[in-house]
C-alpha cells in the first residue's frame, strides 16, 4: 500500500500545484499553495482506489483526488483560526493564518472551496453527466448538512450545558470528518454509475475509525509525529472517544469499526487489498 500511497500523494500534489499555478502570482496564491504541502492524503488515496475498482483511469480520477484535498486543506485552514480551534502548528508547520494574517488565511481558504468545484467540472473526469453527480455529492458532503454542519455543532458542543455523549459524538463525527471521507470513497462508483452501498458501508466505519485514531493520538501522540498540538480536547474539556470509552475502550471500538469497514469489502475481492490496508493504516498510524 505504501508505494501506492506515495504515487498518489505525488499524482495529487502535481494536479493541486497546475490548478494553483495557473493563478495571479500572489500572498493569496503563496498562502494557497503553503497549505496544499503534505499531509496523508487519506481521501486522495480512497478517491483513486475507488476509480481503480470501476476502471477508471489515474488522469480521471487526479482531478477528484486533488478536488477533495483542496476542500480538506481549506477545512483546516479555517479550524485552524483564532475564532474557531485557535491552532498555530499543522502538518509541522505554522499554520497559515500565523504564517500570513488571518485575514490571508480566510480568503486562502475560501480560494481552496472553489478551486475544488473547478476541479471537479475537469474534462478529465468524464461526461457532464458523471461530473453532475460527482458535484452535487460534493455539496452534500462538505456544505451545511456534512462536513461544515459537524464543524458547527463541534463548536457548539464547546460551550454547551451537558456533554455530549457517545452517540452524539458518533454523530458529530460522521459530519465533521466522515462525509469528506464517504464521498472520495464511493467517487469511482459515482463517476462509473454503478452500486456504490459496499464502499458507502466501509466508509462510515472507516470514518469512525479514522476520528477515533485521532482522538487516541490527542491523548498519546508526540507532537513532533502528529505535527499538530495534543492534549488540546482534553485541555478543552471536549467529549471524545477517548474521554466517553476510555483509552483501552476507544482502540477497542477502532479496531471493531475496522473490521466492519474491511467486512464491507467482500464483494470486491482481491482488488479492495489496498482499502483493506488503508481501513488498519489509519488506526496504527502516528501522524
Amino acid at each position: 500500500m505504501q508505494a501506492r500511497l506515495d504515487d498518489v500523494k505525488a499524482q495529487v500534489q502535481a494536479a493541486l500545484d497546475a490548478a494553483m499555478a495557473a493563478l495571479p502570482d500572489s500572498e493569496l496564491r503563496d498562502a494557497m499553495v503553503y497549505s496544499t504541502v503534505g499531509g496523508k492524503r487519506v481521501r486522495a488515496f480512497l478517491v483513486m482506489e475507488s476509480c481503480r475498482l470501476h476502471g477508471i483511469q489515474g488522469e480521471a480520477a487526479a482531478p477528484v483526488a486533488a478536488a477533495v484535498e483542496a476542500l480538506h486543506a481549506y477545512s483546516l485552514v479555517h479550524d485552524d483560526l483564532p475564532a474557531m480551534d485557535d491552532d498555530d502548528l499543522r502538518r509541522g508547520m505554522p499554520t497559515c493564518h500565523v504564517q500570513w494574517s488571518e485575514a490571508t488565511a480566510i480568503l486562502a481558504g475560501d480560494a481552496l472551496q472553489t478551486l475544488a468545484f473547478q476541479l471537479l467540472g475537469s474534462d478529465a473526469i468524464g461526461d457532464a453527466e458523471a461530473r453532475l453527480r460527482l458535484i452535487r455529492a460534493f455539496s452534500e458532503a462538505v456544505g451545511a448538512q456534512g462536513m461544515v454542519w459537524g464543524q458547527a455543532q463541534d463548536i457548539a458542543a464547546e460551550t454547551a450545558d451537558q456533554p455530549l455523549n457517545i452517540s452524539e459524538v458518533k454523530q458529530l463525527q460522521r459530519a465533521k470528518t466522515g462525509a469528506l471521507i464517504r464521498f472520495s470513497a464511493i467517487a469511482g462508483a459515482l463517476i462509473a454509475n454503478e452500486d456504490h452501498k459496499p464502499l458507502d458501508r466501509y466508509a462510515k466505519a472507516l470514518g469512525l475509525a479514522f476520528q477515533i485514531a485521532d482522538d487516541i493520538l490527542d491523548v498519546t501522540g508526540d507532537e513532533d509525529l502528529t505535527g499538530k498540538r495534543v492534549g488540546k480536547d482534553d485541555a478543552a474539556g471536549k467529549a471524545t472517544f477517548v474521554s466517553l470509552l476510555g483509552l483501552e475502550g476507544a482502540k477497542t471500538e477502532a479496531r471493531r469499526y475496522v473490521s466492519k469497514a474491511t467486512d464491507a469489502l467482500a464483494q470486491y475481492g482481491d482488488a479492495a487489498e489496498n482499502l483493506r490496508d488503508l481501513a488498519r493504516f489509519v488506526i496504527e498510524r502516528d501522524t
